[in-house]
């Protein structure tokens, strides 16, 4: 029988594809981490690589990939494909935009898309997405008031042409952004991804003797569809409600109302009651939030099978328009993950209600706490840099949480010695806090606190998007708050937590970053537990010995 056949892509087979196809996506990837300039890719891996069918359905994604990305790539080759049509596109075109409403949600995340041919005939795309070092307007921040600030916008259009550059594209590029040789590198990263992708797959498809992927991606996305199904089925039918407060910005704190309907195998997740769009860069367009929607659905109830768009099949979202969740053009949107991934959050206190041991509680890494770091060092060398650490993730109904690990976002901290070498700053102490995760039977994960000082003669613009310091992550089934974050300077000056501010030489910048939250009734945690927290500084005798009277006094 031949492996081409319906029939003959079952069980083994199938497994032996995809993972086959994996492997070329993990290949491209580590291509673009290794010829990347900028840290925020090389060292922290904030992009993604899918390989798509010709219908730009997603087949397979590189395993290290950024959720937020991986779940709007499809949607967004789907769009360009309605910008430029497939007539235009030729073998070696790679087609780029940074559009928010078009690709992953802002302006610094470029998506390029090409297409796979074999001979002559299209076979599928490659599409990757990668965080530039710097995208032009005011650095990456969230108080913008105004979309056509936060960055220059690159609608779709070809950067590669039939595998030359389009000069005039790369010259308007880099005369609008600030470190312009690193910024064209990292996209050339990206080229160097899709030309590895484009020949493994066309390897693949000769070795295999299929015509397409198609055959393919329609037995991977019925797995999945089946699989998700089964999943959503166990659960009992009927509507749960949760709501999720943010800080907001200033005195304007903003809602997440989130309501799960569960008929059969079909889940519906309703945004309506969500805060009203606002004028800073906390909105979510709506391709980010879909995609941090369907990942920790995936996450909590199929976890293991393929992740692909036929895992979505059964899953439908209503955001309504005009809010936080699904902003109208042009709405500020460069700090969207500040909204973004607490969606997490939300549909995981539904789900708890039902399914609690298949979540976990809030994270205080959720939404990540970001410092960019802008200036010129002592020799006039532009620098633009990004710290990318992370608090605790919450505890779930197993185990005790994480510390200092992303969720549901999963970027790299990176090396700190390729973060102090190209901008003139030195952290001085980074190291886990003490009693910061929420107390349980199950403890939180704990946060960290690093002191960053500024060691160079000149000031230094800083920008800080920072969330959970009015509300830290909240437990779950009993389980306490994980504590929040903060941000101080050691001279005493306040520094506002979603603004740009400057720092002067010899201050000492110290972000705390929040712990997870605990699940489960505190007084159920074990002896054991609660010995080797003490011996590992996890918490403090004095702290359980309050922990223990506060339970009594309940």
């Amino acid at each position: 029988m031949s492996l081409t056949s319906n029939s003959a892509i079952n069980g083994v087979n199938l497994e032996i594809l995809w993972s086959r196809l994996i492997s070329i996506a993990d290949e491209a990837a580590t291509a673009l981490r290794r010829t990347a300039f900028s840290t925020i890719v090389r060292e922290s891996n904030d992009f993604a690589v899918t390989i798509l069918d010709e219908n730009a359905a997603a087949v397979a994604e590189n395993t290290i990939g950024v959720p937020a990305f991986l779940g709007v790539l499809p949607r967004a080759v789907k769009s360009l494909l309605q910008e430029i049509p497939i007539e235009e596109w030729n073998e070696g075109d790679c087609i780029v935009t940074n559009d928010p409403w078009l690709g992953a949600g802002h302006l610094p995340d470029l998506v390029m898309a090409s297409p796979i041919f074999l001979q002559g005939r299209l076979v599928g795309f490659c599409a990757t997405v990668a965080h530039l070092p710097d995208i032009g307007g005011v650095i990456f921040s969230a108080d913008c008031k105004d979309f056509f600030e936060e960055g220059t916008r690159i609608l779709p259009t070809k950067f590669m042409i039939r595998g030359k550059e389009n000069a005039e594209v790369a010259r308007f590029i880099r005369g609008n952004v600030r470190l312009p040789d690193m910024v064209i590198r990292d996209i050339y990263a990206q080229v160097a991804a899709h030309r590895v992708v484009a020949q493994g797959v066309q390897k693949f498809l000769c070795r295999s003797g299929f015509p397409n992927l198609s055959s393919i991606s329609q037995a991977l996305h019925e797995r999945a569809d089946t699989a998700m199904r089964a999943a959503i089925a166990k659960l009992p039918d009927g509507e749960y409600r949760s709501v999720v407060t943010a800080d907001g910005y200033d005195d304007k704190q903003t809602e997440i109302h989130c309501c799960i309907r569960i008929e059969g195998s079909n889940l519906d997740i309703d945004y309506t009651g969500t805060s009203p769009q606002i004028d800073r860069g906390l909105n979510s367009v709506f391709n980010y939030t879909y995609a941090y929607t369907v990942y920790p659905l995936k996450c909590a109830l199929d976890p293991i099978t393929p992740h692909n768009d036929g895992s979505y099949r059964s899953v439908t979202i209503n955001s309504p328009l005009g809010s936080i969740l699904n902003p109208r053009f042009p709405a500020p949107c460069n700090a969207r993950q500040l909204t973004g991934q607490l969606l997490a959050g939300a549909i995981y206190k539904c789900l708890a209600l039902i399914v609690p041991d298949k979540v976990i509680a809030e994270s205080g890494t959720a939404p990540t706490l970001r410092a960019v770091f802008s200036g010129a060092d002592d020799t006039g060398k532009r620098f633009s840099q990004m710290l990318m650490c992370s608090g605790g993730m919450g505890a779930s109904a197993h185990r005790d949480g994480h510390s200092c690990t992303p969720f549901p976002t999963n970027t790299g901290s990176g090396s700190i010695e390729a973060f102090e070498g190209l901008a003139p700053l030195l952290v001085r102490r980074k190291e886990l806090v003490s009693g910061s995760g929420g107390d349980g039977k199950r403890r939180g994960g704990l946060g960290q606190e690093v002191e960053i000082e500024v060691t160079g003669s000149a000031a230094v613009n800083m920008s800080l998007m920072a969330d959970r310091i009015l509300n830290p992550a909240q437990g779950l089934q009993g389980g306490g708050t994980g504590r929040p974050v903060s941000v101080s300077l050691a001279s005493g000056r306040t520094l506002h937590p979603k603004a740009r501010t400057t720092l002067l030489p010899g201050d000492r910048l110290t972000l705390r970053y929040g712990g997870g939250g605990g699940f489960g009734n505190p007084a159920e945690r074990s002896k054991a537990d609660i010995r080797n927290d003490i011996e590992n500084d996890y918490i403090t005798a004095a702290e359980h010995m309050l922990a223990e009277i506060s339970s009594d006094k309940k």
